[in-house]
């Protein structure tokens, strides 16, 4: 079931991805700017009110034109989603598997069209693009292998009784609310809906505002495959509207969440409030992910994985490292390094080819940017490169900044605390391996975490010492980004997640699911 995922290397070696790629990229372009309803229960809706999303590339792109869902509408899918899961619940598991696995070979169809979009939506580069896509496809496909493999988790357990017939079975909760973020509009939504849907739950889906073209893609994947009217339904338009009607409704089992501390904090604490009884609530609520360098790395590959890392999209990545800790003996050698491949960055218009990181979301994402930079300054920090907001020719009509380091500024400064979700990376030095990880760990976040150094002791301790839920050693690719479906689980621990189990891993659809024992004798 597993594919050829795309990555930098396949995308740089394949020239007939770039050319595919830049046709679906004109037809997307000229589909543009179109009305979008919502869809509940297999219909479409258009409620009065309405908003209007342009691509962060250029304010003067349409993405197009949405519903703002109000309480009735939610109120409305949620009902819906209830109707339908007696009936989607107990179809077969292999019905599911099957029917959840045609939406991979869908999206597959439509790799090129749909990276297209996440670009124009998202700003994202073609490389980031096609990989999202690629993930969000082996993500279904990963999941359904291990739903089908582990039996739908029905195990048999020991009978009390010659006889008796004993066994666990683990079953879908009901309702579940899916809130999906902007910087993977496709693939995190993918995740979370796919899980629920084939654990047997059903589920209404609600998209980041800023980019909720790609999640109708999706939806329209799901109906396309044979996912029953009702079971999967579509809303767009404020969160905190459809925060407020999810956390209070008695008919909503259960919410998927990925996005900021914040609104996952308060989604968990209303939904604990305001409902009746326990509910589960899935939260992936970003980072503040660090990085070590010891002085026996190789330098120039963890030169290359931090600057992948931090500035890959535009660091508007939960898992993007945005603080770093070099050790003392090698900080000049290092920082000569990291500077001159961070300063040779491309950032401009994503859609062209060399181009390495484009806007950033919005101009509330530039200002926190900006606000950053100056309270550097202010505090006594220096910034080593970067600092500054990229305004001439076309690049004024979007929210183009250069990737920035940042030093001297001490452990407990907010720049060290908060998570930003913008290409600002500030480092530290240390003296020994054991003061890095003390360090490292001084933070409320858990999520992912990396290290250079070619000393497999300092490696081990490494792994034995971080709190985050992923952690890489030596990973050129990305010092702490790139989990894929099946070769790295992604989720976070403390104020990074919930549950402690993560997407793309063996256990996150018990996530979706509860425990019922059964006896019969």
């Amino acid at each position: 079931m597993m594919k050829q995922k795309i990555t930098y290397v396949s995308l740089e070696s394949d020239e007939s991805m770039h050319q595919f790629y830049d046709a679906a990229l004109a037809e997307v372009e000229r589909t543009l700017g179109h009305r979008h309803p919502l869809y509940i229960g297999g219909k479409e809706f258009a409620p009065v009110d309405e908003f209007v999303v342009r691509s962060p590339i250029d304010r003067d792109i349409v993405i197009g034109h949405f519903q703002k869902a109000g309480k009735n509408e939610a109120e409305a899918a949620i009902r819906v989603a209830k109707g339908a899961f007696p009936a989607w619940s107990r179809t077969d598991p292999e019905e599911r598997v099957e029917t959840i696995g045609r939406v991979a070979d869908i999206l597959e169809g439509e790799i090129f069209a749909l990276a297209a979009l996440i670009t124009l939506e998202s700003g994202k580069t073609r490389t980031e693009a096609l990989a999202e896509v690629g993930e969000a496809i082996d993500m279904i496909r990963y999941h359904c292998l291990v739903y089908d493999r582990a039996n739908s988790f029905v195990f048999r357990m020991t009978p009390e009784v010659r006889g008796g017939m004993n066994y666990s079975v683990m079953r879908p909760h009901g309702v579940w609310a899916v809130i999906s973020p902007f910087n993977f509009p496709l693939d995190l939504a993918t995740g979370m809906a796919s899980a629920a849907l084939l654990t047997g739950n059903t589920i209404v889906m609600k998209p980041s505002s800023a980019a909720p073209l790609s999640c109708i893609r999706l939806y329209e994947a799901f109906e396309a495959a044979g996912v029953p009217p009702g079971a999967v339904n579509l809303v767009t338009g404020p969160g905190a509207t459809f925060g407020e009607v999810v956390t209070t409704h008695p008919d909503v089992d259960g919410i998927a969440f990925t996005g900021s501390h914040e609104a996952g904090m308060w989604l968990q604490r209303a939904f604990a409030v305001k409902q009746h009884y326990p509910k589960p609530v899935i939260t992936e609520m970003g980072g503040k992910n660090p990085c070590i360098v010891t002085d026996k790395a190789d330098l120039e590959k963890a030169a290359g994985g931090v600057v992948r890392a931090a500035f890959g999209y535009g660091g508007q990545k939960c898992s993007s490292t945005s603080r770093l800790y070099i050790q003392e003996s090698v900080v000049e050698e290092f920082g000569r390094a990291l500077i001159r491949r961070t300063a040779d960055l491309v950032v401009g218009d994503p859609r062209r080819r060399d181009t390495f990181f484009g806007p950033l979301i919005s101009a509330h994402a530039l200002q926190t940017y900006e606000d950053a930079v100056a309270l550097c300054r202010q505090d006594g920090g220096h910034i080593l490169t970067g600092g500054e907001v990229l305004r001439d020719g076309d690049l004024a009509r979007g929210y183009y900044v250069r990737p920035t380091i940042a030093a001297g500024l001490p452990q407990d400064h907010p720049l060290m605390k908060k998570e930003l979700f913008v290409p600002f990376l500030c480092a530290r030095t240390f003296t020994t391996l054991e003061e890095a990880l003390v360090l490292a760990n001084d933070t409320e976040y858990g999520l992912t975490a990396g290290i250079f150094s070619e000393d497999e002791d300092e490696v081990r301790y490494f792994f034995d010492t971080i709190r985050a839920g992923v952690c890489y050693a030596n990973r050129e690719g990305g010092a702490t980004t790139g989990a894929w479906p099946g070769y790295q689980s992604f989720g976070g621990w403390m104020a990074s997640g919930s549950t402690g189990k993560g997407v793309g891993g063996p256990y996150y659809l018990l996530s979706f699911l509860r425990e019922q024992a059964r006896t019969s004798l």
